[in-house]
């Protein structure tokens, strides 16, 4: 990677403010002090490594979660300057870890040419929000050290040895009277350093897990950057063409896409500005889409793929089943907030249009049988998009014609505030009369569901709305679908699918859950579904008030609470459910209804790239990736009904 010469010293770091109520503001600062937060103190230290990596000093970044939750984050760039800093009479290290808004990433004559780390608050809000921080630094032929308790320096910056190498190593402990937990997911921090790899050409980025005692390892490179990453997220699907398209240019704002069409119907665009990915989107996104089409009208008029005659094509039709990463590198990024999930930049719209329209439109040119493949499909997904519109239309014209819009089978509550409101989709006609006759008919909505649900993974959006499965649940809810969708409309604040707690059940919660995040993504985006945890048993005794279990450790645990107590097992009788259609309407209050005792789970959008690919795995085309992800997880699998 190409290094951008200049000098870092300390009269690059430049104070802005004061640190000041962070400790009484987290939130403000790092989105939440849930286990979200948490994992974003490991990503504000490791985007400072990475922006050492953009400016082509860094190589390597070595991620190790200790045993007690201790983050250790080592990299081999430059290393923070040791220097005193003219305006804080401070090392300059020291600044950057105690006062807020110090860094070597404003303005033109910095540290660095383009930084994730916009607003210069990561290492001071690291430092603030963690019990104790402690920063090794080499350079200069030294190694330095200091270190920190609450934000406050406990130990001033100090040479402790020599040493050739260059780099900088952080170990923190977060702070447990701030977060909810202190328990970093494996899983979560290996997803955002893979995407972190891949948007940062060559850069080797590895994470070690030391907690257990066999200790968790991954390592990511990939010398093919955005390709790579397009191939890793198309790994279980059917692409159209075999390579994906890449895009790149190196100007004043440099801009890098790649692209690959599978035979998918929904779209996946994932964009990033200096590797910070904006999950809102912005100018860069905006750019993208304008010329993708632009571009494939253009190349099918030009040859004759569409008449005189014919419309031309929407971008919702030429972005079915498109994946595409768009990652841009700008020198002065405006962001919304410290979170960074939207690009305001106007002039980066322009940038993005006019290599697109120059790039993609030559490959098209020189690749006219993949533009083929992929104007074929466009131009089904606009006679889809016809027949979609025609049959939504019927469906608005059918509820303004009957005296209701609901659906039938949907027993209503009697409030009409959304944010008090929940409907429960439940699996079958037997648990949703149960459900009927113990909800709380107040606030409490039942929609009952038979029979088997389409998988819309499978299929357009003409057969969703003509499908009398899904239906009721699209009138239930009450916002549209799809592009249509609007979050403000929703009649119910929570959704919970209540389904049986057997393979059956799980089928019937996996094709929900996949039509939501399909068509109605926002509503997974805002938080409003949920999945109910019925019962997996019930235990009973002449005299004793049934006890109820969710999982076998809660069973095993009733038993030895009640062995305690001088009840044996052999005096109690065990119940294992089957389904819900066994629970009274009584025991399904109870135990699965009644907010003072249920267990919901909350389905989140922590990942959208991930939760896109397990959809595609579990209920795609591809069989041989869900017949791998069967037999590797085979081993985990727990209370499977047969």
């Amino acid at each position: 990677m190409e290094k951008f010469e200049h000098e870092y010293k300390a009269d690059q770091i430049q104070v802005l403010e004061g640190l000041e109520a962070v400790r009484k503001r987290p939130g403000m600062y790092i989105g939440s002090v849930s286990a979200r937060g948490l994992h974003h103190l490991v990503y504000e230290i490791v985007d400072n490594s990475v922006d050492e990596a953009l400016a082509g000093y860094c190589k390597n970044i070595h991620v190790t979660i200790e045993k007690g939750n201790i983050v250790r984050v080592e990299d081999d760039g430059r290393g923070i300057p040791v220097d005193i800093h003219p305006k804080t009479k401070i090392s300059a290290a020291e600044t950057v870890y105690t006062v807020l808004h110090a860094g070597g990433k404003f303005g033109g004559d910095s540290g660095y040419k383009v930084s994730g780390g916009l607003h210069g608050v990561g290492s001071s809000v690291v430092n603030a929000l963690s019990t104790w921080t402690e920063v090794t630094i080499q350079r200069d032929g030294g190694i330095f050290q200091m270190s920190f308790e609450r934000g406050k320096t406990v130990k001033h910056l100090e040479k402790i040895g020599d040493s050739k190498k260059t780099g900088t190593t952080v170990r923190f402990l977060a702070d447990d009277t701030i977060f909810e937990t202190l328990e970093y997911d494996y899983t979560v921090l290996e997803n955002r350093l893979r995407e972190t790899a891949f948007l940062t050409k060559g850069l080797r980025i590895t994470l070690t897990d030391e907690r257990e005692e066999t200790p968790k390892k991954a390592d990511f490179c990939y010398e093919g950057g955005l390709i790579s990453f397009v191939e890793y997220l198309n790994k279980n699907k059917e692409k159209l063409h075999a390579k994906p398209i890449y895009i790149e240019k190196n100007g004043e704002i440099p801009v890098e896409i790649s692209i690959q069409y599978t035979s998918s119907y929904s779209e996946n665009i994932y964009s990033f500005v200096n590797n910070i990915n904006t999950i809102e989107g912005g100018t860069h996104l905006e750019g993208f889409k304008r010329s993708l089409t632009k571009v494939f009208n253009d190349y099918a008029r030009n040859h004759n793929i569409l008449k005189e005659k014919d419309s031309n094509l929407q971008g919702e039709d030429i972005r079915e089943g498109i994946t595409a990463i768009i990652s841009v590198k700008v020198k002065e990024p405006q962001f919304e907030g410290q979170t960074k999930t939207k690009l305001g930049n106007s002039e980066v719209t322009g940038a993005v249009q006019g290599v697109m329209n120059e790039y993609l439109a030559t490959f098209l040119e020189e690749n006219p049988a993949v533009a083929k493949a992929i104007l074929d499909k466009c131009i089904s997904a606009s006679r889809a998009r016809e027949a979609a519109r025609k049959a939504r239309e019927l469906v608005r014209r059918k509820n303004v014609l009957e005296s209701t819009t609901l659906p039938g089978k949907l027993a209503d509550c009697s409030s009409n505030k959304p944010e008090e409101c929940e409907v429960y989709i439940v699996e079958g006609d037997s648990a949703g009369g149960s459900a009927k006759q113990g909800r709380d008919r107040r606030f409490q909505a039942i929609l009952p569901l038979w029979g088997k649900m389409l998988n819309v993974e499978k299929a357009r959006a003409d057969k969703i709305y003509n499908n009398d499965k899904l239906q009721p649940v699209i009138l239930a809810v009450g916002a549209g679908i799809g592009s249509d969708f609007d979050i403000t409309k929703i009649r119910y604040g929570k959704v919970i699918i209540m389904a049986d707690a057997d393979v059956d059940g799980a089928h019937i919660r996996t094709l929900l859950l996949t039509f939501f995040f399909r068509y109605m993504r926002p509503l997974v985006e805002n938080g409003n579904v949920f999945l109910a945890q019925p019962p997996l048993y019930k235990l009973s005794k002449k005299g004793m008030k049934d006890i109820y279990c969710y999982t076998d450790n809660d069973l095993a645990e009733q038993y030895k609470i009640l062995e305690e107590k001088g009840i044996q097992r052999d005096q109690l009788a065990l119940q294992r459910y089957k389904g819900l259609g066994e629970m009274n309407p009584e025991q399904l209050w109870e135990t699965t209804m009644n907010p003072e005792n249920r267990i919901l789970v909350q389905v989140t959008m922590e990942d959208a790239m991930k939760a896109d690919e397990t959809i595609s795995l579990l209920m795609g085309d591809e069989v041989e990736p869900r017949r791998n992800f069967i037999v590797e997880n085979a081993k985990d699998v727990k209370n499977l009904d047969v």
